[in-house]
């Protein structure tokens, strides 16, 4: 009983630093709170109220940017190019609701990708962008010229969408070599319908592709996260030792004691 008292309030003790960093909201998970919301906004279709919010975004962007937070230059130029599509969408009145959405989901997976490199959430897009571009293949193998093309630009719309978040957490060369081969499909369609051995370049995107979503969604726990666990742990095992330890040299204290009592 006195064990399991002392390994809880040992759980406790470590946990509560991570308690109480949870709760404090740093600027930068505030910006990327506010992309959020301006998404959500967007989602019921109120733009003002989202075009409010990336205004706010942008004002306390400025605020804490070179004092707070420290962006890469290739962070902070993707980051503005998606911030303004998403003002833009927000503001024009002509503007479908779809793409708008687009638009402001483009700056939000901009935004996670900063703030998340474990996991992002543009790789949720998994599913959407490899089932469309299956079907890409299909079109493409089958000769059906109006879904090839019709397919291909929905690949092409999803691919867009999360294109400025691979190029903050993917490397150069890896997104060149993707970029030759959708270049290569989109301009060279009329082939890739007709001759097989332009559709192998189908093929090799495909696996290109799939390797890009797999390598970014491993088990990628922040390091710190680890070095808590196994803290953790070693505390906890540490401490069932000194207890068990204590436990059985008390135990036989008191066999010794009842040996002396026996003999008296």
């Amino acid at each position: 009983m006195k064990a399991r008292f002392i390994v809880t309030v040992i759980i406790c003790f470590l946990l509560l630093p991570i308690s109480v960093i949870a709760n404090e909201t740093s600027p930068v998970d505030r910006l990327d709170q506010l992309s959020d919301e301006a998404l959500q906004m967007v989602k019921l279709h109120r733009y003002e109220d989202a075009k409010k919010l990336l205004d706010y975004f942008s004002e306390q962007f400025v605020s804490v940017t070179g004092k707070e937070i420290s962006f890469t230059a290739d962070e902070l130029r993707i980051l503005t190019i998606s911030h303004d599509e998403a003002v833009q969408a927000t503001a024009n009145a002509t503007m479908n609701h779809d793409e708008k959405i687009n638009r402001v989901t483009k700056f939000r997976l901009v935004m996670d990708a900063i703030t998340s490199p474990y996991q992002p959430l543009w790789t949720e897009m998994e599913s959407p962008i490899m089932t469309v571009f299956s079907e890409v293949k299909e079109a493409a193998y089958t000769g059906d010229k109006q879904q090839f093309h019709s397919t291909l630009n929905s690949f092409l719309s999803l691919y867009d969408m999360i294109y400025p978040s691979i190029k903050i957490n993917v490397d150069r060369e890896q997104i060149q070599r993707l970029d030759a081969k959708i270049d290569f499909i989109d301009k060279y369609r009329p082939q890739v319908l007709t001759e097989s051995a332009s559709q192998m370049e189908l093929e090799a995107l495909e696996a290109d592709l799939q390797l890009l979503f797999d390598e970014m969604t491993e088990d990628e726990a922040d390091p710190s996260l680890w070095w808590v666990i196994i803290s953790t742990g070693s505390i906890i095992i540490l401490t069932l030792s000194y207890v068990g330890w204590r436990k059985y040299k008390g135990d036989k204290e008191k066999e010794k004691s009842l040996s002396r009592r026996q003999k008296d």
